[in-house]
């Protein structure tokens, strides 16, 4: 395990209450339709040994990449990414929309995934067993790093109307925090709790992915809500061309209570223009994106998937400005894989 200067100074046990009720998606088997994640040390050997079962056709495999909801960033920068792994590999990509980073780790775990899109600090969490309930005693042992990619922007959506001047404004409001279990809401909660002092016993805390979160600002059925991906969202680019919005500027001294409890946190601006309609900069905090997979997974292909983006990110058109070799092992917050090691080592 890398030295890595995170550490879990927050107190998560009263902040994640939600988190905590659904656990982590998948491990806790709670839903028919989710992955029966145990989180135990073997629980993706089986799956990661046959990585190269389902053929693709001339020596490929098919590739089971985990993005997110189809109004973030994940899914789309997901789509891009499997449009080059298919052009310059013999590997099909299926990619799969999800709840994001809680789930995208369960899925690592046991190896319904060979690859996703997550959090960084999410990893931290999920691969040493601490900072949230659902990871607590229960580390995802065979989750391991590729690369990460860009900013995770905390976006704060406020209805116009509300006057929500900051955090401490959302006292008995109705907040928006991300699905439940997802990476979004656990920033929601770390936030709320490190700047303003706010558990979910403080507000009325709903829980959607992106696209029903901006209709909820639009029809007016919550005063603000938590977004977090790489400017521009599409789901907010989408809801300030149909609606007025407003996004929470955070000042410096909110700024510097987020980092203080929360080390993964960096200090981040949203430019003005970036939404029609938001006309000046927005001050914030971001996580760091991030590509990871599971231990067992075929070295040589994760070799090659890695190369394959890095050799490649001209032919991207999403966060290209972050996207890069020289930047792809900033942040990084768990052990690099073998095949990735070989590459960017």
């Amino acid at each position: 395990m890398q030295d890595n200067p995170i550490d879990g100074r927050i107190d998560r046990r009263k902040l994640l209450k939600g988190t905590a009720a659904l656990g982590l998606v998948g491990i806790a088997g709670c839903a028919d339709d989710e992955p029966d994640d145990t989180g135990d040390d073997d629980a993706g050997d089986d799956a990661g040994d046959d990585a190269g079962d389902e053929d693709a056709g001339d020596e490929g495999t098919v590739i089971r990449w985990h993005a997110g909801g189809t109004g973030g960033t994940y899914f789309p920068l997901s789509g891009e990414l499997e449009g080059i792994l298919e052009d310059v590999t013999p590997h099909a990509v299926e990619v799969s929309s999800t709840g994001a980073s809680v789930e995208n780790v369960g899925s690592l775990g046991n190896g319904d995934a060979d690859f996703a899109l997550i959090q960084n600090d999410i990893a931290y969490f999920a691969r040493n067993g601490t900072g949230l309930e659902a990871f607590e005693g229960a580390p995802i042992e065979n989750l391991r790093g590729v690369a990460t990619l860009y900013p995770e922007t905390i976006h704060i959506i406020t209805d116009p109307d509300s006057e929500i001047e900051s955090l401490a404004d959302l006292e008995g409001a109705a907040v928006n925090t991300g699905d439940l279990g997802s990476g979004t809401q656990v920033n929601a909660l770390q936030i709320l709790e490190s700047v303003a002092g706010l558990t979910p016993d403080d507000f009325d805390e709903q829980n959607t992915d992106f696209t029903q979160a901006a209709d909820q600002i639009r029809d007016g059925d919550v005063d603000a809500a938590f977004v977090v991906g790489g400017w521009p969202v599409g789901a907010v680019e989408e809801l300030a061309t149909t609606a007025d919005i407003e996004i929470l500027s955070l000042s410096e001294e909110e700024r510097e209570a987020a980092r203080a409890d929360a080390s993964w946190f960096a200090d981040d601006t949203i430019p003005a223009g970036t939404y029609e309609g938001v006309d000046e900069d927005v001050d914030t905090v971001s996580v760091q994106a991030m590509i990871a997979t599971r231990e067992e997974y075929d070295a040589d292909i994760v070799e090659e998937v890695s190369e394959a983006i890095f050799e490649n990110v001209d032919r991207l058109s999403i966060k290209t400005e972050f996207i890069s070799f020289e930047s792809a092992q900033d942040g990084m917050s768990i052990e690099l894989h073998e095949g990735a090691a070989r590459y960017f080592e």
